[in-house]
Parts: C-alpha cells; sequence; structure tokens
C-alpha cells in the first residue's frame, strides 16, 4: 500500500511540475500575445488619430437627432501643462461639422514637446468621430510659459447607430520632451 501511495505522489508532483511550467510559459507567452490583440484593436478600432484624419466631406445632417459630445482633459503626472477644453460638453447633429477649442500652456521655463492621445467612451463610438483637425494629429512644441490655442474639427457620422446618445472623447497630454531629444 505504501507502494502506491509513493507512485500516485510521484504522479500527482510531475502533474503538478508540469502544470507550474505550463502556467510560467503561458505567462511568458502572454506578452507578445497582449502585443498582437492590442495592435489588431487599434487598428481596426482605436486607430492613431494620424490615420484616422478624413478629408471634409458633405453630409446629410440629421437634425431629428441629438447627440452629447463630453470633452475630459487630464495630464500625464509627468506633464507641467495645463490643459483644458472650452466646453465641457456640446451637443451636436450628426453630420454636421464642429470646431472645438482646446488650451494648453506649458507651465515650465523651459521648452517642450508633448503629445495628446485621444481615447473615447464607448468605444464603438470613435469609428464614427472624424476629426479634420485636430492637435492631436502631430507633436506639440510649446515654448517656455507659451499658451496655445488647440482647435479641433469634427463631425459624427450619421451613420452611428441609434443606441449611442453620449460620446466621451478625453484627451490625455504626455510630455515627450525626453524621448524627443533621444531619436
Amino acid at each position: 500500500m505504501n507502494e502506491k501511495v509513493g507512485k500516485k505522489n510521484a504522479k500527482l508532483a510531475r502533474i503538478l511540475l508540469l502544470v507550474a511550467i505550463s502556467m510560467f510559459g503561458f505567462g511568458y507567452a502572454l506578452v507578445p500575445i497582449y502585443d498582437v490583440l492590442c495592435e489588431w484593436k487599434w487598428i481596426e478600432r482605436d486607430r492613431p488619430d494620424d490615420i484616422k484624419k478624413v478629408p471634409e466631406s458633405a453630409y446629410i445632417v440629421d437634425t431629428n437627432r441629438e447627440i452629447t459630445v463630453e470633452f475630459i482633459t487630464t495630464l500625464n503626472e509627468s506633464t507641467p501643462m495645463v490643459f483644458w477644453a472650452e466646453k465641457k460638453q456640446l451637443k451636436v447633429h450628426p453630420g454636421k461639422y464642429y470646431t472645438v477649442n482646446f488650451y494648453a500652456e506649458n507651465k515650465t521655463d523651459n521648452d517642450m514637446l508633448a503629445r495628446a492621445i485621444a481615447s473615447f467612451s464607448p468605444a464603438l463610438t470613435s469609428s464614427y468621430f472624424e476629426k479634420i483637425e485636430c492637435f492631436c494629429f502631430s507633436e506639440q512644441t510649446f515654448k517656455a510659459r507659451e499658451l496655445k490655442t488647440l482647435p479641433m474639427r469634427f463631425v459624427i457620422n450619421p451613420k452611428l447607430p441609434e443606441q449611442y446618445k453620449t460620446i466621451t472623447l478625453s484627451y490625455t497630454f504626455f510630455n515627450n520632451t525626453e524621448k524627443s531629444l533621444k531619436k
């Protein structure tokens, strides 16, 4: 009986060792899997802003629909700026073009390079939110203590599904001065 228990324990130990090695291998493989999935999601749904830049074209304005666009501005913790939108929210009609100004100020005595990254909620709405002009299309240069007006011109494609009544557009500014100097 002791021999049977010993064999069962040895078999259990091998199985547990295999499970531990498999878990480690899976954890190690998650990084490239995550990179592939994020790249796919970014291309399909949340493409970079410079890819999403579209020319201004004529849409039929849907005056029967009103969508609330909320604007949220944030700064990466290492970005010494002040950043805000002229409006916290705007009621818009799909197909009509709007321009909203954002303001950013460098609070340092040094020149700075910064980049704004947009994100949408719900994420699906990013495919229908078309930016014609946006400060997020390129890196911004700020002189010491400079305040800039940053316009963003957009339209919501009238094909946006009816269920979406509110779109939240959030911009986060990142200080890229150090990264740009290393290039």
